[in-house]
């Protein structure tokens, strides 16, 4: 690979962007960093990412950029620590199972999984949300069962394109469990980490991660990510929904567009 200065800059772009608005909207990045990372180096004249490249990247950076997040929502009373029990172990296992059964499946498959998964978010995020945020955070409660059932299956999903989940996980927390919305972005970022492991661990394993690309995108990741959560948690708890549902959209719609 060449490792140019423009290489140098636009990953670090890459990473910078989507590690911040990770940070202030509580997903790992990759919902972002997926489709950056598969389109833009080529655009700057820079050889192009695979799929297993793109995915092996994404693991190991949503890594680091979940441990900024949560470091900066460390004192903000909005981690909710059975729900990150419950859910965290649940897709841990999950993520694991994925990122390292991804190695069997061809490129196309991968990028169809990352559109079935980014669509299905897409549509829960566009559901009515009324009253979750008008309950106190110490009554939040949850069903533990469905809780951890759903934390599985995304961890399956989102460890096959190294995505940690978090853009599945929040409409999921917001939609099925009523979770509050600053609670399911703070207590997302820490649920991703747990399942970042996972994924990112699946990837090394099987020789999917391309080092000097990680390594600058971490860099970019542990820079961006507490700023970005400091931004959200000054935001309205609308804006910040909006500004997920967009994302969410616009990228399902992307990829489905160059699959089709």
């Amino acid at each position: 690979m060449d490792v140019s200065l423009a290489f140098l800059i636009v990953i670090f772009f890459i990473g910078f962007v989507g590690s911040f608005i990770s940070g202030m909207v509580g997903i790992g990045g990759s919902i972002i960093k997926y489709p950056m990372l598969l389109y833009l180096p080529p655009l700057f004249g820079l050889a192009a990412f695979s799929a297993h490249e793109v995915s092996g990247i994404s693991a190991v950076q949503v890594f680091f950029a979940t441990i900024g997040g949560v470091w900066a929502y460390r004192k903000s009373g909005y981690l909710n620590k059975s729900l990150i029990l419950y859910m965290g172990v649940s897709i841990l296992v999950g993520s694991f199972v994925g990122g390292y059964g991804s190695k069997l499946m061809s490129e196309g498959t991968i990028n169809v999984v990352y559109g079935i998964l980014a669509a299905l978010a897409a549509i829960m995020m566009f559901v009515p949300k009324k009253g979750i945020d008008d309950i106190p955070l110490d009554q939040v409660t949850f069903n533990k069962g469905v809780a951890a059932a759903l934390a599985f299956l995304i961890g399956v999903g989102s460890g096959i394109v190294g995505a940690a989940g978090a853009f599945l996980l929040v409409p999921v927390m917001l939609v099925v469990l009523k979770i509050p919305t600053r609670m399911t972005i703070a207590t997302s970022l820490a649920i991703t980490f747990i399942s970042s492991i996972g994924s990112t661990f699946g990837k090394i394993a099987t020789g999917q991660v391309d080092y000097i690309p990680a390594l600058i995108m971490v860099v970019a990741s542990l820079l961006a990510s507490p700023l970005g959560a400091k931004a959200g948690q000054k935001l309205n708890t609308k804006v910040l929904q909006v500004i997920l549902a967009v994302l969410i959209l616009a990228t399902a719609v992307k990829i489905w567009v160059d699959i089709l």
